[in-house]
């Protein structure tokens, strides 16, 4: 087992997917809405079956390159959302992915919390160096998101992903650790400088 331990911020916190989220998670991956600004298409009900299984084996492979947690409240264990993170196979980078958050969430404006605590855990537990993230470059809403996650823009990548039947633009963000750390909450921090002594969950 090669678990993250739970990664709790002001307004949501992180942790590994229970064989319980099946149903959310499925109710995410077959919303037409929820997938739209994903690179990935609305999946049917078997193929979001499959994509969770696959999912809930992530703390079994060694070496992990795959992260997808459950986005919670402080005070509830309900999953009410998902965000990612992809380890690449060179160098000390990875990628964040797939923020999604449930019609009615109670953190929805706060979103960017995910992507800084999975930061925090990557550059800290992690070792990594550089760790970016992507979206549709029609996506009105997230450069605000990335920005307060304190990634900073850096290219558009044209015609990347195609999905409902379109071919997509992309626009990336970047940080690297030591300029992400200048700019870290103090609870960031913690997870960044101690999160090997947070008791998994």
């Amino acid at each position: 087992m090669n678990p993250v331990p739970e990664l709790r911020g002001e307004y949501l916190r992180l942790r590994e997917l229970h064989a319980s989220d099946h149903d959310a998670y499925a109710r995410i991956h077959t919303h037409r809405a929820l997938t739209r600004y994903l690179g990935i298409d609305c999946m049917d009900a078997g193929q979001a079956h499959d994509a969770f299984a696959k999912s809930l084996a992530q703390p079994h492979t060694y070496p992990r390159r795959k992260y997808t947690l459950a986005v919670c409240s402080p005070d509830d264990d309900a999953l009410v959302g998902t965000m990612g993170l992809l380890v690449e196979d060179y160098g000390s980078n990875a990628m964040l992915t797939s923020l999604v958050l449930l019609p009615g969430a109670p953190m929805r404006g706060h979103g960017h919390e995910a992507g800084r605590l999975l930061m925090a855990y990557g550059f800290g537990h992690l070792g990594l160096h550089r760790i970016w993230a992507g979206h549709r470059s029609d996506h009105e809403h997230m450069p605000g998101i990335m920005r307060a996650a304190g990634l900073r823009p850096e290219a558009t990548l044209r015609q990347l992903f195609r999905t409902q039947g379109c071919w997509h633009d992309v626009t990336t963000y970047a940080t690297v650790a030591p300029e992400w750390k200048r700019q870290a909450t103090a609870r960031e921090l913690a997870i960044l400088d101690g999160v090997d002594r947070l008791d998994p969950v």
